[in-house]
């Protein structure tokens, strides 16, 4: 964890020394998660996603973002939802292949701050407690200036963890695909 933080920071720090240019932005959108791996006669979530990010530019074709973003998310079930919020740290290496088309890869880390199963017919039951207060992926996707400070982006993001504490041998991972509108400074 301290030397995915301070990778990050390094990053953020010689990015910000060489920078060709540096923005500052907002952003939010929509998601629809699932959960993968051991589960069945699941479907996907919607939720939404709002927070903000700096884009150093490294060079006229690349740049460096990183983010921290309030996500929602979970899956749906026959007779209820799982209800995941996690805040994230994505940071995302983007190549411009025109002046208004990129396209972004990077690592994020989650943290959990909330997570219940809930019935349709009303009734909540926290299951922090039963899942893993980190949660790393993998993120892939593309974007396109609309406007000279706005920009359409779409992300697919894939869990690399186990989300389940002492889970013996099932396997649940998150996923989730996130359309967002951003907004630069």
């Amino acid at each position: 964890m301290k030397k995915l933080l301070f990778a990050a920071v390094a990053v953020i720090a010689f990015g910000s020394a060489n920078a060709q240019e540096t923005k500052f932005g907002a952003k939010a959108g929509l998601n629809m998660s699932n959960l993968t791996g051991d589960v069945e006669d699941n479907s996907m979530k919607v939720g939404f996603h709002i927070g903000g990010f700096v884009n150093i530019g490294i060079s006229e074709k690349f740049s460096v973002q990183p983010e921290l973003l309030y996500n929602t998310g979970g899956a749906k079930f026959t007779g209820g939802s799982t209800n995941l919020s996690y805040l994230s740290i994505p940071v995302m290496a983007q190549y411009n292949i025109t002046e208004e088309f990129s396209l972004e890869a990077g690592p994020q880390i989650g943290f959990l701050m909330s997570a219940n199963d809930k019935a349709d017919g009303g009734g909540s039951v926290d299951i922090k407690d039963s899942l893993n207060s980190t949660d790393f992926g993998l993120n892939l996707g593309l974007g396109y200036d609309v406007a000279e400070n706005i920009n359409i982006g779409l992300r697919y993001t894939i869990g690399m963890s186990n989300i389940l504490k002492d889970s013996g041998d099932i396997k649940i991972g998150t996923s989730n695909l996130g359309l967002s509108l951003a907004y630069t400074f």
